[in-house]
């Protein structure tokens, strides 16, 4: 059971809605490669912010805090509990804390970093990896604009995406009450995953899907195609690796994407770890998340 399942099994324990945090499931076009979750999967649950943006329509993470936070009172209004159920942590972090408002954009310093990225992204990673080894744990080597935004915010303020966060915390304004649970799942286990989900999802059609938004839309103006997964396809595609090289890639990205991934929420505050490989919590899981909410309240 994954996060998907186990906010759909909560959702129908909890007369509650789910709301999708996560930066590639929000566009439509890209529900194989994204794991979207299927009409029959979701069980009769509402499911908002999925497949609702063409993916040529780049989103931040202040818009998509924005959106959660309308559809979080359109829930509660309807007397229904908001479960927000993905891993972008950095779009959890614009709901906690906000986004910092102090950083402001230059388009000539944006295109320079952009070029030289083009020239050499890993060069570019690595300099944010000295300049804020918390913040890269969030940002992929092949998501250029999130990598050009960190260096341009950096660059015009001499302050580092982390901080900007770490001042911004302490801003006294309104914040959502959140009840944050943390799924984990033992290394093995999880590559095992990995490898399996992978597996579904080039049988489910993946590289078809690839396929078709390449003939619709112009590859290099679908920023979302740079991330894992899709970026491995069009290299496949282009004969750059082999089926088997793809498959690989696909998986030691995915694995190292969700090591950072797990990295970056275990420095913020959650109020319930669960740990997903343990057989004990797999029976336990919704009535100890049920309890342990109802113990805050």
């Amino acid at each position: 059971m994954g996060k998907t399942k186990i906010a759909i099994e909560l959702a129908k324990r909890i007369n509650g809605e789910i709301i999708g945090l996560d930066s590639r499931q929000i566009y439509f076009a890209m529900e194989i490669g994204t794991a979207q979750p299927t009409s029959i999967e979701r069980g009769g649950i509402p499911h908002h912010l999925i497949g609702i943006r063409s993916p040529i329509r780049n989103i931040s993470a202040g818009e998509y805090a924005k959106m959660v936070k309308a559809v979080i009172i359109d829930i509660e209004q309807r007397q229904k509990l908001p479960i927000i159920c993905g891993g972008a942590g950095l779009y959890h972090r614009a709901l906690r804390h906000g986004i910092f408002k102090e950083s402001t954009s230059n388009i000539e310093i944006r295109k320079k970093l952009e070029n030289q990225y083009d020239e050499n992204p890993q060069k570019l990673y690595e300099r944010l990896q000295k300049l804020d080894p918390d913040y890269v744990q969030l940002v992929h080597i092949n998501n250029k604009r999130r990598l050009v935004r960190a260096l341009e915010i950096y660059t015009l303020t001499g302050v580092t995406p982390t901080e900007h966060f770490r001042v911004q915390k302490s801003v006294k304004r309104a914040r959502l009450n959140l009840f944050t649970i943390l799924l984990t799942m033992d290394k093995e286990k999880l590559f095992e995953r990995i490898c399996r989900r992978t597996d579904q999802m080039l049988k489910d059609g993946l590289i078809d899907e690839v396929k078709k938004i390449i003939r619709k839309y112009a590859p290099n103006a679908i920023h979302p195609l740079n991330s894992i997964g899709y970026k491995q396809v069009i290299d496949y595609l282009n004969g750059k690796l082999s089926y088997a090289e793809m498959v690989e890639e696909i998986n030691i990205r995915t694995r190292q994407y969700a090591k950072g991934q797990l990295t970056w929420f275990k420095k913020d505050s959650t109020d319930l770890t669960i740990d997903l490989s343990l057989e004990s919590n797999s029976k336990n899981i919704i009535p100890t998340i049920i309890e342990r909410f109802n113990s805050l309240k």
